[in-house]
């Protein structure tokens, strides 16, 4: 398959959240059943557009996101369509019990937004870090999980998960990134992006680190090493046909995510390289068992390198190591 085109030279930034709130908008315009809760942060999180549109079909639940999944189940269960949006280390951090109980077990159709998530929130630091929260939710039966890279494709992944009519979660940052997919780039539950071809390693990323994966992409064909670069939007479920194609073409595959290695978008890879016979090698790259500091989004991405130079260096290191 040819690769996707791609903005290589992105002028425009904005945050992954504002892509989610503006698709809210647009399905509260075209489904009267669509609702929105917040916790709090209607405007942090992005629903505050709806409810300036909608207010009857907006809840402001207030410091409780535990009732907020719990809220939102009842009135999934009355044949509406809610989303609920907070930050992510207090959703699914703190209500991830009610998710599993409410949400998934009566498999109602709330579609579960997390903002400011992974290192780049920043300066908020460790206690609003959430590097957790993919191994929570890919766990739960009955959950989908997409992680958007850009703008643009988060407001694909939140009609996505409202197409699915059943529980989803969505991971999104406040960090403004570049926006290089455009309305066209295609996106669906269980796909991935092939931006470019590789032959001696494949980057397998997603979210704000996917761009800074492109950068070290194109760094390393400088230096005479050649890195497939894919977005792995879609986490539960993955594409599998992809990882075991890759697997076989490159012989190592890097993963690369702002979310602690252990659980998230490396662990799947993981999973699907365990389940049939390859000599691939895995190196999963991200936050090492650890809480992380405070600081701007650049200077964490630098700090755990996950920006392009700690991701090109990672790299040549596994190319090294396996392939001499």
């Amino acid at each position: 398959m040819a690769p996707i085109e791609y903005n290589r030279n992105p002028e425009e930034k904005k945050g992954t959240r504002d892509g989610f709130g503006k698709a809210l908008v647009e399905i509260g315009e075209k489904d009267p059943d669509a609702w929105a809760l917040t916790a709090d942060v209607s405007e942090s999180s992005r629903t505050h557009w709806f409810s300036e549109k909608f207010p009857s079909r907006f809840v402001q639940v207030g410091i409780a996101e535990q009732n907020m999944a719990g809220v939102a189940a009842g009135i999934a269960s009355c044949g509406k369509r809610p989303f609920i949006s907070a930050f992510g280390e207090f959703s699914p951090g703190r209500n991830w019990e009610q998710i599993r109980v409410s949400i998934c077990y009566n498999n109602v159709p709330v579609v579960i937004h997390a903002s400011h998530t992974g290192i780049t929130v920043g300066p908020d630091g460790a206690s609003h870090q959430i590097l957790e929260d993919l191994a929570l939710m890919r766990a739960l039966p009955n959950m989908n999980v997409v992680v958007p890279c850009d703008f643009e494709q988060s407001k694909k992944a939140t009609w996505l998960l409202y197409e699915q009519n059943m529980p989803g979660y969505m991971r999104t940052s406040r960090e403004k990134v570049p926006i290089i997919t455009t309305p066209e780039t295609p996106m669906e539950l269980g796909g991935s992006n092939l931006y470019k071809e590789g032959r001696d390693l494949a980057i397998l990323s997603h979210g704000p680190v996917l761009h800074q994966s492109l950068l070290a992409a194109e760094g390393l064909e400088k230096e005479g090493i050649s890195a497939a670069v894919v977005d792995m939007y879609s986490i539960k479920p993955i594409d599998e046909e992809r990882i075991k194609a890759l697997a076989k073409e490159t012989g190592l595959i890097l993963t690369a995510e702002e979310h602690q290695v252990s659980g998230g978008l490396g662990s799947a890879v993981a999973e699907v390289l365990s389940s049939f016979r390859n000599d691939a090698v895995l190196r999963r790259h991200g936050i090492y068992n650890r809480f992380c500091e405070s600081g701007s989004a650049k200077e964490l991405l630098g700090k755990y390198e996950l920006d392009s130079k700690g991701i090109a260096e990672v790299a040549k290191e596994e190319v090294k190591k396996n392939k001499g």
